[in-house]
């Protein structure tokens, strides 16, 4: 049985004129005319029995026209217009299933054919219909209310989103934190749910339970333990230490370049043989994660900086490389005493051990049944700004690889929530460092899928990010956006079809989302249901501060932290 027991007396209009994807209502009835505004749905009857057409309206116009009589005299003839995108096809039933909504078109409107407004107890109806069809899935994600029916839960499909990567997107004070808490509440309570928060300025250290484990990456002053990350510089292919260390304007780069490459395979060529495992890794490479001592590197590489060799007349004189690697040596040490950067440089030996990267990648690939951590959140909130790029590209290019070299049949998916994705994933590369962190996540973006890596872009300037990873994300959740440049680029990644749907973005309300996307059946307003566990990002309230009489500070303290570089 239909949802839709229209009478002729209900018409709004007629359609007047059809194209791909939209069509055009006359509508003679200016009071039924006033109940409808844009982004309103309306339902068209189809040639096909038992099937009705579903439409947004994307633009309400009146035209005015003169028209010329017999007699000389004029008449004022008055058009009302709708246009409307059409979005897809209810169906009465398929097979056993009643009440069924397609993102498809089954047919397209005849000309004249009989449109209707989509409200009250037919609305309620179709919205429980959508509702329904998603929450009876095993994958359903719920987000919140329609805005259209907040009766009605909106569903996205769960599997849809994670694989076809998301972007979530909204200004400051939007609720854009909120919303991506919303969806780890829900992730974090599965049995085997596997994903990693690039957690960049410590917002999510408040969502405290069995459900989600924390991590950090070491500051200035940690030492190794059980929730504290070192990404040792073994770990780092060699472009990646290059972009680091060296500087391309310097005339001698090329001859610094060789020299640390040279020196590097040695000593990882060194490592293999004192460990006894030269063999088992005979066809071990530059770029292969093995040990290797720095302070090694560093001895060899002065040794050509200083070296004489015999010349003619059994003079000695200059090596090769004497005086041309000075520079390279001074910068190379000074990143090795930047406490700053004792995440990547510290000596310790566990983590100079064969297995310390098998213990990373159980920390943040590893999934058990047992232990009930399917969100695990990393905190990035003391790695300088300017290696930022090159450490969570580091990360995620770890998290790739494992993913790439594991055996399908024992392959677990995981997705990698990116906050603040405009500071290291860039639309504008800006040096080497960029261009390497970029070059992971376009390649993730790229050929995740197949690996079972999902991605979730969360930013609030989408025209700072990266355009090739945005490209790749099939799902949107798109919050308020004030600046213009951010609601083109938006808008550019919206589908054709949605006409006009991204100009709400600029008036959403806080927690209001336009979600589009693969996951969604339907292209909607959304108002983002607050999460139980909220991130620590709360705007602050100026004017009520500034009125409290009583206000504590501790300059001292935090003065201290800076010097320190970590939180005291």
């Amino acid at each position: 049985m239909s949802i839709f027991n229209y009478q002729d007396s209900d018409t709004i209009g007629k359609v007047n004129a059809v194209d791909t994807s939209t069509i055009v209502v006359s509508v003679d009835d200016e009071t039924k005319l006033r109940q409808l505004q844009v982004n309103h749905l309306m339902v068209i009857r189809s040639s096909k029995v038992g099937q009705h057409l579903i439409a947004i309206v994307s633009k309400i116009m009146r035209k005015t026209q003169l028209e010329s009589l017999v007699d000389g005299e004029e008449k004022v003839i008055v058009e009302n217009i709708i246009k409307a995108t059409l979005i897809g096809t209810h169906v009465d039933r398929v097979g056993t299933r009643e009440n069924v909504f397609k993102r498809t078109l089954e047919s397209v409107p005849e000309i004249d054919a009989d449109c209707f407004i989509l409200k009250g107890q037919e609305l309620t109806l179709f919205m429980q219909a959508i509702s329904s069809i998603l929450s009876s899935e095993a994958n359903s994600l719920s987000l919140g209310k329609y805005i259209l029916d907040d009766e009605a839960e909106a569903w996205i499909d769960g599997n849809k989103f994670f694989q076809r990567h998301a972007v979530i997107v909204g200004s400051t004070g939007s609720g854009k934190s909120w919303s991506v808490a919303r969806l780890l509440e829900q992730v974090a309570p599965l049995k085997s749910a596997n994903a990693i928060v690039f957690d960049i300025h410590g917002e999510y250290n408040s969502l405290q339970s069995d459900d989600f484990i924390h991590f950090k990456i070491a500051g200035p002053s940690d030492e190794p333990n059980e929730n504290t990350i070192f990404l040792p510089y073994w770990l780092l292919t060699y472009e990646e230490m290059i972009s680091m260390l060296l500087d391309r304007s310097d005339n001698n780069a090329p001859n610094q370049a060789t020299v640390f490459s040279n020196a590097v395979l040695n000593n990882k060529r060194k490592y293999l043989e004192d460990t006894g495992i030269l063999e088992e890794y005979s066809d071990f490479t530059l770029d292969s994660p093995l040990p290797y001592r720095l302070s090694d590197v560093i001895q060899n590489i002065e040794f050509l900086d200083n070296e004489m060799v015999p010349g003619a007349n059994s003079r000695m004189k200059q090596g090769p490389f004497n005086g041309k690697l000075t520079r390279f040596l001074q910068r190379l040490k000074s990143k090795v005493d930047d406490r700053r950067l004792n995440f990547l440089f510290n000596s310790a030996q566990e983590i100079l051990e064969y297995n310390y990267l098998d213990s990373i990648c159980d920390n943040l690939i590893g999934c058990s049944t047992d232990r009930n951590n399917g969100v695990k959140i990393i905190d990035f909130s003391e790695v300088p700004s300017d290696i930022l790029p090159l450490i969570i590209g580091l990360v995620s290019r770890i998290l790739f690889t494992v993913q790439q070299w594991t055996e399908k049949s024992n392959r677990h998916p995981i997705a990698l929530f990116c906050d603040e994705a405009h500071l290291y994933i860039p639309s504008a590369s800006l040096n080497s460092i960029d261009d390497v962190g970029n070059q992971v996540f376009e390649r993730i973006a790229k050929e995740g899928r197949k690996y079972g890596i999902g991605l979730v872009v969360i930013s609030q300037r989408p025209s700072e990010v990266n355009r090739t990873v945005l490209s790749q994300c099939n799902n949107f959740i798109a919050l308020r956006l004030t600046n213009v440049e951010d609601q083109s680029v938006v808008k550019r990644l919206l589908p054709d079809s949605l006409g006009n749907f991204g100009d709400l973005l600029p008036i959403l309300d806080i927690g209001e989302a336009l979600v589009v996307g693969d996951a969604s059946l339907l292209p909607s307003r959304i108002r983002i249901e607050k999460p139980i566990l909220r991130p620590s990002s709360g705007t602050i309230d100026f004017w009520d501060e500034w009125c409290r009489e009583d206000v504590t500070t501790d300059i001292a303290r935090a003065v201290k932290s800076m010097r320190k570089q970590t939180r005291l």
